[in-house]
């Protein structure tokens, strides 16, 4: 597995991180936990270093599944999580749909949810420690300062934020420099593009996108008939609705057309196309199927060319991405 680094932080981590969320939160019936620490031993084994988690996923159960995978190999995986969420006050949940606790990001919170995270992890200290989603009710500084002082005390290593908008994020690198920026982005979600990345570049944080291949979609696995279990998260999402599966085959299409021509799968080429758009990238799709999880790994040594490139860019601009990704008040948590 090629390695990148995240920007100048000097965080080294393989091309292509897993997202670890779907093992034990988010996408319906859970899974078995020993299959999901022998899929991870697995993802080790094939070379993958950055596993991506937080204390909301579950809440609390996929930390614990990587602390139980990982506390024999430590040495060997860089560990992100996140904090930001209040998730034993359950108060308030109207501000997130119902989907997620209220927000919390005070410092001695930050603190709190550290301490706890090391325990569940099974380790001494976090490799990576993202702010989950903004908080406007605690300037971002402080937290930042809180951050910085956990880097201090040698708990956490590298700064992280989750769906921030570019002036929180040159408030926080003043303060505490941030490795790096975890954001949804894919073929099918490019806002990124137009503010965010650019802010990336120009400070030195590394790029994460989550959800690269949109939740699944971009694998082609899904038609306008298919349906969710209630607990499973996209029932929620207005692109995962029956109108919205139907209009945005399109962008399936799109990287089907490609795919043949490389000999290739179309989440190949979703993951591939991400990787190629700036060497600070590292995508983190997520899988509970160890066939997917090769699937995807290969996508690493997968070479686009610039007219591939191009062609994708072209039929991608034809095509408007049907409904919003978050309903209404999941949508007011990013990009703050």
């Amino acid at each position: 597995m090629k390695k990148r680094l995240l920007g100048k932080s000097g965080l080294e981590v393989s091309a292509l991180g897993l997202g670890c969320m779907g093992m034990s939160f988010g996408y319906g019936t859970t899974p078995d936990t020993d299959e999901m620490v022998s899929l991870l031993h697995s993802a080790v084994d094939k070379g993958v270093t950055f596993f991506d988690t937080a204390e909301v996923y579950g809440p609390f159960t996929n930390e614990e599944l990587l602390g139980k995978a990982f506390s024999s190999i430590r040495e060997k995986v860089v560990i992100a999580t996140k904090f930001g969420f209040d998730t034993k006050n359950e108060k308030g949940q109207e501000k997130t749909g119902g989907v997620l606790p209220v927000l919390d990001s005070r410092p001695e919170h930050i603190k709190k949810v550290a301490d706890e995270c090391l325990q569940r992890l099974k380790t001494d200290y976090i490799d990576l420690f993202y702010q989950h989603r903004v908080d406007l009710d605690v300037p971002i500084e402080e937290v930042a300062g809180a951050v910085k002082e956990l880097i201090d005390a040698g708990k956490v290593k590298y700064f992280g934020l989750s769906e921030a908008g570019a002036s929180t994020i040159r408030k926080a690198h003043a303060v505490c420099p941030v490795a790096a920026l975890q954001n949804e982005y894919s073929l099918w979600w490019r806002e990124p593009e137009e503010e965010i990345i650019p802010t990336l570049e120009e400070l030195g944080i590394g790029f994460v996108p989550y959800s690269p291949l949109g939740r699944g979609f971009l694998t082609g696995n899904f038609s306008a008939d298919t349906k969710f279990e209630d607990n499973d998260f996209r029932s929620k999402l207005p692109r995962f609705t029956e109108e919205g599966l139907q209009a945005n085959l399109k962008f399936v299409d799109l990287l089907n057309e490609i795919a043949a021509k490389k000999n290739a799968t179309s989440a190949q080429i979703a993951l591939a196309w991400l990787l190629a758009q700036k060497p600070w990238i590292v995508p983190i799709p997520g899988t509970t199927k160890l066939h997917r999880l090769d699937e995807n790994l290969a996508a690493a040594e997968l070479e686009l060319t610039t007219d591939d490139l191009a062609e994708i860019d072209r039929g991608a601009s034809e095509i408007e991405a049907f409904g919003n990704r978050y309903p209404e008040a999941l949508n007011a948590l990013v990009g703050r």
